[in-house]
């Protein structure tokens, strides 16, 4: 089966997450973050894997500790699930409309790590989560899965659509990659 567990200890963080890929969307997320844990939740449900993260963290000094180390984590239950990475499409990508705004992802679980991000935020906030911190966890998940990842906000106005697209469209272009695949998808023969 497809699952991992991490567990990641700091004098800033102590996270416990479970993340199982060929789950059904079920998930039980707390990081202190409104709406982060909604973030979180979309990408559950939208990847179709089931999801527990329990955070605390240093959220009296600000989001950021606490959001960069979730993705790190994150990042480091999808390597562990995947383990070779054989058997999967590793591919995908996806559009999401939400409402006003639209966003694009592609990438490639290819073992290396790389962040293409063209996002434009009016806002500093979007409730308690700064909005540099999208590109921050998405940077964190990518360098912990060794995915290449490439998300573009095409256009959008509500802070809150932009981000939840992106997030969105990662988790649909996620679910394309792990899908299982026949042998593994390299001229190398490995990834």
């Amino acid at each position: 089966m497809r699952q991992a567990s991490v567990t990641r200890e700091t004098k800033e963080t102590q996270i416990s997450m479970t993340l199982n890929l060929d789950g059904s969307g079920k998930h039980d997320i707390h990081t202190g973050i409104g709406f982060f844990d909604h973030m979180l939740t979309a990408f559950a449900v939208h990847a179709g894997v089931d999801l527990l993260v329990s955070v605390q963290g240093d959220l009296e000094v600000d989001c950021h500790h606490t959001i960069e180390d979730t993705g790190i984590v994150l990042g480091q239950a999808i390597g562990k699930a995947l383990g070779d990475k054989s058997g999967i499409a590793r591919y995908g990508s996806f559009f999401i409309p939400m409402d006003e705004a639209l966003g694009f992802c592609a990438l490639d679980i290819s073992g290396r790590a790389f962040l293409v991000f063209s996002c434009e935020f009016t806002n500093e906030r979007i409730g308690e989560m700064d909005t540099q911190m999208v590109e921050e966890f998405f940077r964190a998940v990518s360098y912990g899965a060794g995915i290449t990842l490439h998300l573009k906000a095409e256009y959008g106005k509500n802070d809150h659509h932009i981000a939840e697209a992106l997030f969105k469209a990662f988790a649909h272009a996620f679910s394309q990659a792990v899908a299982p695949k026949e042998g593994t998808l390299s001229t190398k023969g490995v990834l």
